[in-house]
């Protein structure tokens, strides 16, 4: 997904650009994960900034290494005395 970062995307635009339900986009907002801003009174309407897209993806890409990282080390460690 190309990102303009001073651009408002839609839930749905970033829900199709990374081939997940609205419904998990919705979920990283409320957990925080993804920043979002409501326009208009009442529920108004939910959209994202483009930095915050920016944001989310290096957060995903960093999480992924510290597991990637963690597995490396567990199965190292298992390698090393885990066979008896």
């Amino acid at each position: 997904m190309q990102v303009e970062r001073t651009r408002l995307y839609r839930v749905r635009t970033v829900a199709d650009s990374f081939d997940v339900s609205v419904a998990t986009i919705y979920r990283a907002v409320e957990s925080g994960a993804l920043r979002a801003i409501r326009i208009g009174t009442g529920r108004g309407a939910v959209r994202i900034p483009g930095a915050a897209i920016e944001q989310y993806i290096a957060a995903c890409e960093s999480a992924a290494a510290t597991r990637a990282e963690r597995e490396d080390q567990d199965e190292a460690g298992f390698a090393a005395g885990g066979a008896a």
